[in-house]
């Protein structure tokens, strides 16, 4: 039998050995002329798995930014952010590594893997489970521009480092290893730190670490650092230290985030109120001090307050102050101490930072509103927005995201999120799921299960799963499906009562989930808007009957108080007396929207076109800020030009699916009526459908469309022309390709259309490349050719055309469309031909063939060429051309051709040469949108 001293002290070596941490020395001198690193290290690796190793990763994520090419580089062309691509080359950063050696001093086998920033090294002989390794690397880092991700050097000098050493990855029964994409989520144990810094003595040192000496000598100033369990060992480097220190009883906090309009005695109260208020609901911080900083708070802002200049702000002062600290500093809190797989299994660390954002406004701010101030203005506090709580945003935000079809689950791999999603939707997603939690256990069981948790298990590896085996220890009610359909999987939530059964004092009330999950749901009875009754479900999967007293009940709604992220609230209500089920409601202008009412909006309206002028007129529908699946508009409009009653009506139906590559289908019927000439008018009325296909990876641009519809159209007979055809109707059938990127750009439509004169046919390929030269060649090709064309031969109103389709099918947004001279006629839509210049034969009844391509010059500024075939029954074929100058500055948006050299010659010398430059110009708010949001979503 073992001696019990013998037992103890196995089990004391035992526990050494699980919370042994990597030893890591560094010693680092800055170069500032070179904006360089000269870093001496020293890593001691601590094999803490049952396995042996034969090999060691290492991160060295400051070398992510060496090429354009990199995870990095692509991830940046993938958001559309062109800055580092663009940048010079020595203004990037990278990693130069010298030397690499074991403690004997002999060399080491090592390579960089297939990524650019990750380092095997094969030790000098196989590490044991439970030893150690010690092996050093000399290198050199060369600081990237902050501008990039707001770490590296800044135009003033100063350094803000966060990824500048190697660090060593984690091995859990595998390396976790993987590429910087600039999302934040690098994974490291817990480490022993040693940091010596030598640096021009004008630079002072910021950094969680502690200061162990720090003394100057030959005008260079050397500082050292020291810290345990440490996962990170950023340092802000400064000649003029932007930093102060607050002290509170629980921990120092050091830190540049500023707010003029509050004064530093009250912002220190403020920090000390943050502190206590986390140390109450998570524990104690195992640190001495945490460095607070500006870019750590512009890289995870408070969305909304960022928005606004602060010039603006709608907030009463120290508000948002104490947001921003309040949201950086439970960041730092739970990052620094919850050690989670920061690109697997983040989720719950997201969540619990929102949760607890969530929990200090009720506690301090309860009555403050999501816009504020504004919410007091007599022209808007009509509105439902000016009625929602600060804490109402985080549903609303999610629900952006899942109404429109692209939420992901929580537990999405960090660097498969949508950059929305990753910074704000699904954090908000799973703090309200917390709340949601939270309502359904009741007796505020989560929040001391938090904190007994985060007692247990801080400083610890841990997976989000220990937290669901620990809370489920604290309840007998089920929580399995807040892990497994909740977090899991992308399903939305979307509940209604079927229907109401009296049974003497009682009402039987038969749920429905709308949804393929099992998930519980809050049943409320109420009289008036006071709540008479409260009851939560048990889990539902279909359909569950509750039996609750009927007494003083005279309305039934699921998810009264909205604690539960529905996708459709709607459909909560049921009245157990009346007709209605919610009353009605009239507002002016577009609203957030408010479940409780049917509601519909209206608004003035203005447009132009040349032929009825300046049209004013109110459009009535029903589209929140959030998308509907019915959306219909109706839109009278007078023209003040042709002294018309015009306008457009539509009326659509969007069928959405979760877990398909046909993601949506869309049902729609739209109808129009404008004038298309002086004195004329056309009324255009189509049924459509179409089928919308997507990949799995939401963060792959690849769509696919099927568009079927029947375009039916009567003009007013134009006297001038006799022959026209004034009715006709058109089928058309077309199938989209899409792969919008930064780098590679492709487009393709087959576009098919019969009706009972014509049939035709075309293809459009359009193809964009950013080389690495940042050479950017544009290529477009179009090919069209008629199937039959009974139209007669003098007649091109259905013919392909070289420069200015005739638009026949009322797609395309001209300003004056039946113009054929002055500033009207020069509008450029790209389509058809594609062609800037005028050219002859203008049109082609039989079969058309171009090519449009440009490449740019300096900046913004191509030269571009065209050349074509058209073909004519009456005329043959032609072969046409022309190039000149396109001064592009916003690409598809806001573009001016001027035409140089062509089938008519050298064109500047040509009579008028101002009527032959074109321009694209967009005005409509939509379609401009889709510039900002393309870099979100």
């Amino acid at each position: 039998m073992i001696p019990k001293s013998i037992l103890y002290l196995l089990l004391l070596c035992l526990a050494i050995q699980t919370r042994a941490q990597h030893v890591i020395n560094i010693d680092a001198t800055l170069n500032p002329s070179h904006k360089t690193l000269s870093i001496q290290q020293q890593i001691t690796y601590k094999n803490t798995s049952a396995d042996t190793l034969r090999e060691i990763y290492l991160f060295d994520w400051a070398n992510s930014f060496s090429t354009k090419t990199s995870p990095l580089g692509k991830r940046f062309a993938e958001n559309y952010d062109s800055s580092f691509h663009f940048e010079r080359n020595e203004d990037r950063g990278k990693t130069t590594i010298g030397k690499l050696y074991d403690a004997r001093g002999i060399s080491l086998q090592w390579q960089r893997a297939e990524e650019v920033d990750i380092v095997r090294i094969i030790p000098g002989e196989p590490l044991l489970p439970g030893g150690s390794y010690t092996f050093s690397i000399i290198y050199t880092i060369k600081a990237p521009d902050s501008k990039f991700t707001r770490y590296g050097i800044d135009k003033q000098g100063n350094y803000r480092l966060r990824y500048w050493y190697l660090s060593p990855a984690v091995y859990d029964g595998g390396w976790q290893v993987y590429s910087n994409k600039n999302t934040d989520d690098l994974f490291l144990t817990p480490s022993e730190f040693s940091v010596a810094l030598h640096l021009p003595k004008n630079y002072l040192v910021t950094s969680d670490l502690n200061v162990v000496e720090e003394k100057v000598s030959q005008n260079i100033k050397s500082t050292t650092l020291f810290g345990e369990n440490r996962t990170s060992a950023t340092l802000y480097l400064e000649k003029s230290s932007t930093f102060e220190t607050i002290e509170t009883d629980k921990l120092q906090i050091v830190t540049n985030l500023q707010n003029s309009k509050v004064n530093p005695p009250v912002q220190a109260l403020m920090i000390d109120r943050i502190v206590h208020f986390l140390d109450e609901r998570l524990g104690a911080y195992p640190f001495e001090k945490m460095v607070v900083s500006e870019t750590d708070y512009k890289t995870n802002p408070v969305y909304g307050l960022n928005q606004l200049p602060r010039f603006i702000s709608p907030f009463p002062d120290g508000f948002e102050y104490d947001m921003e600290q309040l949201k950086t500093i439970t960041r730092r809190y739970i990052d620094n101490t919850l050690i989670m797989d920061s690109r697997d299994d983040y989720w719950l660390q997201d969540a619990l930072q929102i949760y607890l954002m969530m929990e200090y406004v009720d506690t301090y701010y309860p009555k403050m509103k999501i816009i504020g101030n504004l919410s007091n203005w007599w022209i808007i506090r009509w509105a439902h927005a000016a009625e929602l709580e600060f804490n109402d945003q985080y549903p609303i935000l999610y629900l952006n995201m899942a109404r429109n079809n692209i939420h992901q689950a929580l537990t999405t791999p960090k660097d498969s999120l949508l950059k929305f999603n990753m910074n704000i939707a699904n954090g908000y997603y799973g703090a309200t799921g917390l709340s949601y939690l939270k309502d359904y256990l009741g007796d505020d069981i989560l929040n001391s299960s938090i904190k007994e948790f985060y007692a247990k298990e801080k400083l610890n590896p841990i997976k989000s799963a220990d937290f669901e085996n620990f809370l489920s220890e604290k309840t007998e009610l089920p929580i399995n499906w807040f892990f497994d359909d909740f977090a899991d999987t992308r399903t939305t939530i979307d509940f209604k009562i079927k229907r109401v059964e009296k049974q003497g004092d009682s009402l039987k009330v038969f749920i429905k989930n709308n949804r393929k999950n099992e998930l519980p749901i809050s049943l409320y009875g109420l009289n008036k808007d006071e709540i008479v009754y409260k009851t939560w479900t048990k889990p539902v999967d279909s359909i569950s009957t509750v039996t609750i007293p009927a007494q003083n009940i005279r309305k039934l709604a699921l998810n009264y108080e909205g604690r539960i992220p529905e996708y459709n609230r709607r459909n909560n209500f049921k009245t157990v007396d009346g007709l209605l089920n919610k009353p009605l409601q009239f507002r002016l202008f577009q609203d957030v929207e408010d479940p409780n009412y049917t509601q519909f909006f209206f608004m003035p309206i203005f447009e132009y076109n040349l032929y009825d002028g300046v049209s004013a007129g109110l459009r009535l529908y029903n589209k929140t800020v959030l998308p509907k699946a019915v959306i219909y508009s109706l839109e009278p409009q007078f023209g003040f030009r042709s002294k018309t009653l015009v306008g457009s009506a539509s009326i659509s139906y969007t069928q959405t699916l979760d877990q398909e590559n046909l993601y949506a289908m869309r049902y729609g019927f739209s109808g129009n009526y404008y004038s298309y000439d002086r004195g004329l008018f056309y009324k255009r009325f189509t049924p459509y459908i179409t089928f919308a296909f997507r990949n799995e990876d939401l963060r792959d641009n690849e769509k696919q469309f099927i568009n079927l519809r029947n375009v039916n159209v009567y003009r007013d007979e134009n006297p001038n022309d006799p022959d026209q055809e004034p009715n006709y109707s058109v089928f058309n059938m077309q199938y989209v390709y899409s792969n919008p990127n930064l780098i590679n750009y492709f487009r393709g439509v087959a576009d098919y259309e019969i009706s009972s004169k014509f049939s035709k046919l075309s293809v459009d390929l359009e193809y964009r490349k950013l080389f690495l030269s940042n050479r950017q060649l544009n290529l477009r090709f179009f090919a069209g050719v008629f199937l039959f064309n009974d139209t007669r031969e003098n007649e091109d109103f259905f013919s392909f055309a070289l420069d200015r389709p005739n638009d026949y099918l009322f797609d395309y947004n001209y300003y004056g469309r039946s113009e054929d001279s002055g500033l009207f006629s020069q509008q450029l839509i790209i389509a058809e031909g594609g062609f800037k210049s005028q050219l002859e034969p203008a049109y082609a009844n039989s079969w058309i063939t171009t090519v449009n391509a440009s490449t740019n010059i300096w900046r913004w500024i191509y030269a571009y060429g065209d050349v074509g075939l058209v073909g004519n029954k009456d005329r043959g074929v032609n072969a046409v051309f022309d190039s000149g100058i396109r001064v592009s500055l916003v690409a598809d948006y806001f573009e001016i051709y001027f035409p140089i050299y062509s089938n008519l010659g050298f064109e500047p010398n040509l009579p008028h040469y101002d009527e032959k430059v074109r321009f694209i110009i967009t005005l409509s708010p939509k379609t401009l949108l889709g510039l900002f949001t393309r870099r979100w979503y």
